[in-house]
């Protein structure tokens, strides 16, 4: 079998694309798999490392303003539209592919509507419950639509019936045990929060957890674990002038990432972060209670949608960036955090709210498609 995928952008559109093309290389080991990306995005590196082969295409998205730069990107986009489309007919056409999968980001359009007509079966992966524009636009001609959330059924004009088969969650993720996990981590019986804003950083994040901190630094109630990202290493310096010494606080681990985030998950017993599709359904899979705070600049602020799905299954609280703030943060944190009952009650919602399996079932509609 040839496999040919198309995501690009984020993280969040080419890691689900990875694991599923790392499981059928378990259980394919002759399949034959290709990824078409971008030479300046984060496919460039993530697909390589990887070890599958990778071909670029020409291809950006619209800007909304009207600046000088915006003009010059938009004029440069109708361009790349026309040579994409070339781009991507040339690479089907070498490749021969006996089906072609969609993850989301601009580079999956060109890619998926030449395969169409081209007459490869083609299916497109949701990760967001609220769809991003490629999306809406490849599920009226794609053979198959997979959802992560069926939320995101209700924004979608498919031509066939979607399957919702969830989302790709990492081995580590899925094998992680918590009491391994606390015991690991040195943790005795204090909840441990976990809070995270990506691997830059959220500025307004690190400033909320700052003072969260601060106001429970007196007799050590919570352990906490933050990741700053790249931007916030000024962090330790901001919780000096509020008196808090990192290397003498032994419930206080604040990092600039989190490498052992399979371990830092599984011991949490609340946590904090933005509200990506592959976060959410990491929660969901250890079955996490959480404070989701999205991410206000996402596209369509698809975040808000992702995280209204576990609110919903009443499995998280959000708070809008706008309205974060430590004493904000502070009262819900500690709302949920002096009801165990309540902790437990929300984790196992969020187990229930996912979806387990998601790489094997994308696997099993990508092969039913190609009559396998």
């Amino acid at each position: 079998m040839r496999y040919l995928f198309a995501a690009g952008g984020t993280g969040g559109h080419v890691n689900p694309a990875l694991a599923v093309a790392g499981y059928i290389r378990e259980q394919e080991p002759d399949a034959q798999i290709l990824f078409v990306g971008t030479a300046e995005k984060i496919e460039a590196k993530l697909v390589p490392a990887a070890g599958f082969d990778f071909k670029t295409i020409r291809i950006s998205g619209f800007k909304r303003g009207f600046s000088p730069a915006d003009i010059k990107n938009n004029l440069q986009t109708v361009m790349r539209m026309f040579t994409s489309t070339s781009e991507s007919r040339q690479i089907i056409r070498d490749f021969q592919p006996d089906v072609a999968i969609g993850f989301g980001g601009y580079v999956s359009g060109p890619v998926l509507r030449e395969a169409h007509k081209l007459g490869v079966k083609t299916a497109i992966h949701e990760q967001n419950a609220y769809p991003g524009v490629t999306n809406k636009a490849l599920a009226k001609v794609a053979d198959r639509v997979m959802l992560t959330d069926p939320a995101a059924e209700k924004y979608l004009s498919c031509k066939n019936e979607p399957v919702v088969t969830g989302l790709p969650v990492r081995g580590q993720i899925l094998n992680a045990n918590r009491d391994l996990a606390r015991f690991e981590l040195g943790l005795d019986d204090r909840p441990l929060i976990l809070s995270f804003g990506g691997s830059l950083g959220a500025r307004s994040i690190n400033t909320a957890m700052t003072d969260f901190i601060a106001a429970r630094h007196s007799g050590a109630p919570y352990y906490f674990i933050h990741a700053t990202g790249q931007n916030g290493r000024g962090m330790a310096e901001d919780l000096k002038t509020k008196g808090i010494d990192l290397e003498r606080e032994k419930n206080i681990d604040v990092r600039e990432y989190i490498s052992d985030m399979d371990r830092c998950l599984a011991a949490a017993d609340l946590v904090i972060c933005r509200a990506g599709a592959s976060t959410l359904s990491e929660l969901e899979a250890l079955g996490r209670a959480s404070i989701l705070i999205p991410y206000p600049f996402a596209a369509e602020n698809h975040q808000y949608y992702n995280a209204m799905t576990l609110v919903n299954a009443q499995a998280a609280r959000v708070i809008e960036d706008k309205e974060l703030t430590g004493e904000t943060l502070l009262q819900c944190a500690d709302d949920l955090l002096k009801s165990p009952d309540m902790l437990r009650r929300m984790g196992e919602n969020a187990r229930k709210a996912g979806v387990p399996n998601g790489r094997e079932n994308i696997y099993q509609v990508i092969r039913g498609l190609c009559g396998a």
